[in-house]
Protein backbone atom coordinates (compact mmCIF):
# COMPACT_ATOMS: atom_id res chain seq x y z
CA UNK A 1 0.00 0.00 0.00
CA UNK A 2 1.18 3.29 -1.09
CA UNK A 3 1.31 6.62 1.37
CA UNK A 4 -1.95 7.75 -1.09
CA UNK A 5 -3.73 4.89 -0.46
CA UNK A 6 -2.92 5.15 3.32
CA UNK A 7 -4.83 8.62 3.53
CA UNK A 8 -7.75 7.23 1.42
CA UNK A 9 -8.49 4.64 3.98
CA UNK A 10 -7.91 6.63 7.31
CA UNK A 11 -10.45 9.14 5.49
CA UNK A 12 -12.88 6.68 4.64
CA UNK A 13 -12.63 5.41 8.10
CA UNK A 14 -13.16 8.85 9.64
CA UNK A 15 -16.33 9.61 7.23
CA UNK A 16 -17.80 5.91 8.18
CA UNK A 17 -17.55 6.80 12.26
CA UNK A 18 -18.78 10.64 12.04
CA UNK A 19 -22.12 10.20 11.65
CA UNK A 20 -21.69 7.74 14.96
CA UNK A 21 -20.00 10.64 16.35
CA UNK A 22 -22.68 13.18 15.78
CA UNK A 23 -25.94 10.68 17.18
CA UNK A 24 -24.30 10.45 20.30
CA UNK A 25 -23.75 13.75 20.61
CA UNK A 26 -27.36 14.23 20.12
CA UNK A 27 -28.49 11.69 22.32
CA UNK A 28 -26.61 13.40 25.31
CA UNK A 29 -28.44 15.79 27.39
CA UNK A 30 -27.31 19.33 27.19
CA UNK A 31 -25.36 21.07 29.78
CA UNK A 32 -27.41 23.94 31.95
CA UNK A 33 -26.78 27.04 30.49
CA UNK A 34 -24.85 28.89 33.07
CA UNK A 35 -26.17 32.42 34.48
CA UNK A 36 -24.03 35.12 35.25
CA UNK A 37 -22.14 34.49 37.86
CA UNK A 38 -20.77 38.35 38.86
CA UNK A 39 -22.21 41.85 38.96
CA UNK A 40 -22.02 45.25 39.75
CA UNK A 41 -23.24 48.71 40.40
CA UNK A 42 -21.73 51.84 40.75
CA UNK A 43 -23.15 54.44 43.50
CA UNK A 44 -23.91 57.71 42.22
CA UNK A 45 -24.56 60.35 44.73
CA UNK A 46 -27.69 62.64 44.62
CA UNK A 47 -24.76 65.71 46.20
CA UNK A 48 -21.34 65.40 45.02
CA UNK A 49 -19.03 63.22 47.11
CA UNK A 50 -22.08 62.31 49.61
CA UNK A 51 -22.31 57.99 49.23
CA UNK A 52 -19.83 57.36 46.26
CA UNK A 53 -19.37 53.81 45.96
CA UNK A 54 -19.51 50.55 44.44
CA UNK A 55 -21.36 47.15 44.68
CA UNK A 56 -19.95 44.06 43.65
CA UNK A 57 -22.67 40.78 43.51
CA UNK A 58 -20.90 37.41 43.90
CA UNK A 59 -23.45 33.89 43.24
CA UNK A 60 -22.41 31.61 45.92
CA UNK A 61 -23.98 28.56 46.77
CA UNK A 62 -27.89 28.95 47.81
CA UNK A 63 -27.64 33.55 47.01
CA UNK A 64 -25.85 36.40 46.69
CA UNK A 65 -22.55 37.47 48.20
CA UNK A 66 -22.59 41.54 48.47
CA UNK A 67 -19.73 43.99 48.85
CA UNK A 68 -20.33 47.40 49.63
CA UNK A 69 -17.67 49.78 49.61
CA UNK A 70 -18.56 53.55 49.93
CA UNK A 71 -17.45 56.78 51.07
CA UNK A 72 -18.26 60.60 52.34
CA UNK A 73 -20.71 59.41 55.01
CA UNK A 74 -20.88 61.01 58.33
CA UNK A 75 -18.89 58.97 60.93
CA UNK A 76 -20.76 56.50 62.35
CA UNK A 77 -24.02 56.85 60.84
CA UNK A 78 -26.77 54.50 59.87
CA UNK A 79 -28.12 53.91 56.38
CA UNK A 80 -30.87 51.73 54.96
CA UNK A 81 -29.27 49.62 51.93
CA UNK A 82 -31.44 47.89 49.37
CA UNK A 83 -32.23 46.58 46.06
CA UNK A 84 -35.10 48.70 44.52
CA UNK A 85 -37.40 46.95 41.80
CA UNK A 86 -36.51 49.55 38.29
CA UNK A 87 -33.17 49.54 36.87
CA UNK A 88 -33.53 53.65 36.54
CA UNK A 89 -31.50 56.32 38.57
CA UNK A 90 -32.57 59.12 36.35
CA UNK A 91 -34.49 61.16 38.65
CA UNK A 92 -32.22 63.78 41.08
CA UNK A 93 -34.44 62.18 43.87
CA UNK A 94 -34.11 58.59 42.72
CA UNK A 95 -37.19 57.94 43.11
CA UNK A 96 -37.31 56.71 39.62
CA UNK A 97 -35.93 53.23 40.85
CA UNK A 98 -39.30 52.35 42.31
CA UNK A 99 -39.55 50.81 45.59
CA UNK A 100 -38.18 47.51 47.07
CA UNK A 101 -37.41 44.94 45.14
CA UNK A 102 -40.13 42.27 46.09
CA UNK A 103 -40.78 39.43 43.85
CA UNK A 104 -42.10 37.07 46.17
CA UNK A 105 -44.53 39.95 47.92
CA UNK A 106 -42.44 39.12 51.11
CA UNK A 107 -42.78 42.31 54.15
CA UNK A 108 -39.86 44.27 54.58
CA UNK A 109 -37.59 42.89 57.25
CA UNK A 110 -34.30 43.28 58.18
CA UNK A 111 -31.52 39.79 57.86
CA UNK A 112 -32.55 37.39 60.21
CA UNK A 113 -36.63 38.01 58.94
CA UNK A 114 -38.87 37.29 56.54
CA UNK A 115 -38.02 39.72 54.03
CA UNK A 116 -38.04 41.59 50.49
CA UNK A 117 -35.23 39.92 48.08
CA UNK A 118 -33.46 43.45 47.83
CA UNK A 119 -33.94 44.18 52.00
CA UNK A 120 -30.01 44.19 53.38
CA UNK A 121 -28.30 44.69 56.41
CA UNK A 122 -27.86 49.24 57.55
CA UNK A 123 -24.87 50.82 56.30
CA UNK A 124 -22.79 51.77 59.78
CA UNK A 125 -19.85 54.15 58.78
CA UNK A 126 -16.69 54.03 60.06
CA UNK A 127 -15.01 57.18 62.09
CA UNK A 128 -13.61 58.35 58.36
CA UNK A 129 -17.32 58.14 56.77
CA UNK A 130 -16.49 55.10 54.67
CA UNK A 131 -18.00 51.17 54.52
CA UNK A 132 -16.23 48.31 53.56
CA UNK A 133 -18.99 45.38 54.51
CA UNK A 134 -19.55 41.90 52.73
CA UNK A 135 -23.20 40.60 53.68
CA UNK A 136 -24.60 37.08 51.85
CA UNK A 137 -28.04 37.60 50.39
CA UNK A 138 -29.19 33.72 50.42
CA UNK A 139 -32.64 33.22 48.58
CA UNK A 140 -31.60 35.98 46.44
CA UNK A 141 -29.91 35.44 42.62
CA UNK A 142 -28.46 37.07 39.53
CA UNK A 143 -30.28 36.25 36.89
CA UNK A 144 -33.97 34.88 36.65
CA UNK A 145 -37.05 36.02 39.00
CA UNK A 146 -34.77 36.25 42.02
CA UNK A 147 -32.42 38.19 40.38
CA UNK A 148 -31.27 41.39 40.86
CA UNK A 149 -29.44 42.47 37.91
CA UNK A 150 -30.99 44.90 35.58
CA UNK A 151 -32.35 46.56 39.27
CA UNK A 152 -30.52 49.78 41.39
CA UNK A 153 -29.15 49.54 44.51
CA UNK A 154 -30.22 52.45 46.93
CA UNK A 155 -28.12 54.02 49.76
CA UNK A 156 -30.89 55.96 52.25
CA UNK A 157 -30.24 59.45 53.94
CA UNK A 158 -31.41 57.04 57.75
CA UNK A 159 -31.50 53.96 59.44
CA UNK A 160 -33.97 51.44 58.63
CA UNK A 161 -35.90 50.75 61.41
CA UNK A 162 -36.67 46.99 59.67
CA UNK A 163 -40.80 47.33 61.01
CA UNK A 164 -42.36 50.24 59.08
CA UNK A 165 -43.80 48.34 55.64
CA UNK A 166 -43.01 48.48 53.08
CA UNK A 167 -39.97 50.02 53.11
CA UNK A 168 -38.08 50.43 57.08
CA UNK A 169 -38.64 53.83 57.37
CA UNK A 170 -34.47 54.74 55.74
CA UNK A 171 -35.58 58.53 54.33
CA UNK A 172 -34.30 60.06 51.40
CA UNK A 173 -32.12 58.70 48.47
CA UNK A 174 -28.55 59.71 48.58
CA UNK A 175 -27.27 57.26 45.62
CA UNK A 176 -28.30 55.13 43.44
CA UNK A 177 -26.45 52.62 40.97
CA UNK A 178 -28.16 50.21 38.47
CA UNK A 179 -26.85 47.03 38.90
CA UNK A 180 -25.14 45.21 35.77
CA UNK A 181 -23.23 42.38 34.91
Amino acid sequence: MNHTTTLALTAAALAALLPLSCAAQAAMPAAPAAGPTAAHAVLQPAAPGVGAGEVTFEAMGDGVMVHVVVAGLAPGSKHGFHVHDKGVCTAPDFTSAGGHFNPSNHPHGGPEAERHAGDMPNLVADDKGSVDLRVMLHGTELGGAMGVIGHAVVLHAGEDDYKTQPTGNSGARLACGVITP
